[in-house]
């Protein structure tokens, strides 16, 4: 079983796809059983891809044992482990939450939700750019049927400018690996970086030229600025649960950025600094915008959708300067973000059920029934998605801030890192005063409570990731080292080269006639 452990995270869901498809006219307790079923085995999975990881080093999957750069393989490593056990611990709690009355909304909820699963983690987990845009494809087709889930106009509309938009992303993905492989005769990720120190300097220019615009589909994914405005009128139009989920897709592009920049671009001299000093800026760009979406927000919704612009932004700065300590930061953020923003959307979820006609939007409206729970929740979420002690997201921010020093640029960066903190801060505590404090609109607080029928789903989706976030706050060691330990094999291409092709210098590639 060991042997075949790099495949599991990738072919469960696929099999629950196959069969939740199947079994299209069973009931949604029927559904929800080969659902849960599934996320079992990918949650045991994804554990023993950790452990594995941890003890074994890189564990390379090779498909019809096709020897690498040729075959389709699949690598193991710490990076690719954890971010498949960060799909998984979103995906549970998502799960728990659409069990409340979302997925009953349409035929194929559950279906959509395994698709995208495998997506995630088959993008995480390959270890060849042209299967990094095969597992994109199938992950944005799930979102599609996603996104779309439920109906309604505002869905429609969201639905259409995003599909074409990530068309584009497509098409210029397709271009880009195209032109890459008649120059370099490989889009193995690790043969990449072999093959860029053997361009020839009169193709520098060209190849450097190819590989920014490789880069620029990962930042569209990642929604960084001036192509992220898709995000918050996405992320908005789907159900908060599925917006909880769709949280982990920016982290797609975040997670390629870093792998393509420590791994290929770095090999090379005329592609190392590719993206100095620019990315820098943009990463600031992007939390500015961010901030900006957060004074505008008119709900929790939009407000945790420009956090989640913001954790991008943050996220890009590690990506700038990817050393040991400014990754290991920034994978400890990305942790924490990930769960801390798609808990505040399951909390919209959990306030607007309870509110009735205003929903999680910033106006005034009955009293809430679990006033005392959803206040709790809400405390911690804020605390921890504003970076303020002692919760984890100001652990996050301060590594971050650290390990960015002695960047050229640390002033702007740590400007960039308080101010939004303090924007975020702000306006959470507007948020709380509306649902909390306010007395209501004229007319609405006095009258008779809104018919409101419990969720023990959502609630024990907001239970799970509220202990999640309190576990990496109070005992950080295990992560953060974690982190670390992931930073440096990242930063370590001489093991994983030789993991992945064995003897590089005797890789035999393909070349332009």
């Amino acid at each position: 079983m060991m042997t075949h452990l790099p495949i599991l995270a990738v072919l469960v869901p696929l099999i629950a796809a196959i069969v939740l498809l199947l079994a299209t006219d069973a009931s949604i307790a029927a559904k929800r059983a080969i659902s849960a079923l599934a996320l079992g085995f990918l949650v045991t999975a994804a554990g023993a891809q950790i452990i594995v990881a941890g003890d074994s080093g890189i564990q390379v999957y090779r498909l019809g044992d096709w020897p690498a750069p040729y075959g389709i393989v699949l690598v193991l490593d710490r990076l690719a482990a954890l971010m498949v056990a960060l799909t998984a611990a979103l995906a549970v709690p998502v799960f728990f939450a659409a069990t409340s009355g979302t997925d009953t909304r349409g035929p194929h909820f559950h279906a959509f939700l395994q698709f995208q699963l495998m997506g995630l983690n088959g993008a995480f987990l390959t270890g060849d750019l042209f299967n990094l845009f095969v597992f994109f494809e199938i992950l944005l087709l799930a979102s599609y049927g996603l996104l779309m889930h439920g109906g309604g106009l505002a869905r429609a509309r969201a639905g259409i400018a995003y599909v074409v938009l990530n068309l584009c992303g497509s098409a210029l993905f397709l271009i880009a690996l195209g032109l890459l492989y008649g120059f370099l005769g490989t889009l193995n990720m690790a043969d990449f970086g072999v093959a860029l120190q053997k361009v020839s300097p009169a193709d520098q220019g060209v190849v450097a030229v190819m590989c920014g615009l490789l880069v620029s589909v990962f930042l569209l994914k990642a929604a960084v600025l001036p192509i992220g405005f898709w995000l918050r009128h996405v992320y908005t139009a789907a159900t908060l649960p599925v917006a909880a989920l769709f949280v982990i897709m920016t982290k797609v592009g975040i997670y390629a950025l870093y792998r393509v920049i420590t791994i290929a671009l770095a090999a090379a001299p005329f592609t190392a600094g590719l993206l100095q000093p620019w990315l820098i800026w943009l990463a600031l760009g992007t939390v500015a915008l961010g901030c900006l979406g957060l004074l505008a927000a008119s709900s929790l919704g939009l407000v945790a959708a420009n956090l989640v612009l913001i954790s991008g932004g943050t996220l890009l700065l590690a990506a700038a300067d990817p050393g040991v300590q400014t990754l290991a930061a920034g994978l400890y953020y990305l942790v924490q973000t990930s769960l801390v923003t798609g808990a505040l959307f399951l909390l919209a979820d959990a306030i607007g059920r309870q509110r009735g006609e205003p929903a999680d939007t910033l106006d005034a409206g009955p009293p809430l029934h679990s006033y005392a729970k959803l206040g709790l929740l809400f405390v911690v979420f804020s605390v921890a998605a504003s970076g303020m002690p002692p919760l984890s997201g100001f652990l996050g921010k301060i590594m971050m801030m650290q390990a960015l020093r002695d960047s050229a640029h640390w002033q702007a960066i740590w400007v960039a890192l308080i101010v939004s903190g303090f924007v975020a801060a702000l306006v959470l505590a507007r948020s709380a005063s509306v649902f909390f404090w306010e007395p209501g609109a004229p007319g609405i607080a006095e009258k008779t409570e809104v018919a409101y029928q419990p969720a023990p789903g959502l609630s024990l989706a907001l239970g799970m990731i509220v202990l999640a976030v309190l576990a990496i706050s109070f005992a950080p060691a295990p992560l953060t080292s974690y982190a670390r330990a992931t930073a440096e094999q990242m930063t370590a291409r001489e093991a994983y080269l030789p993991a992945v092709l064995g003897d590089p210098s005797a890789v035999q590639r393909e070349r332009r006639p």
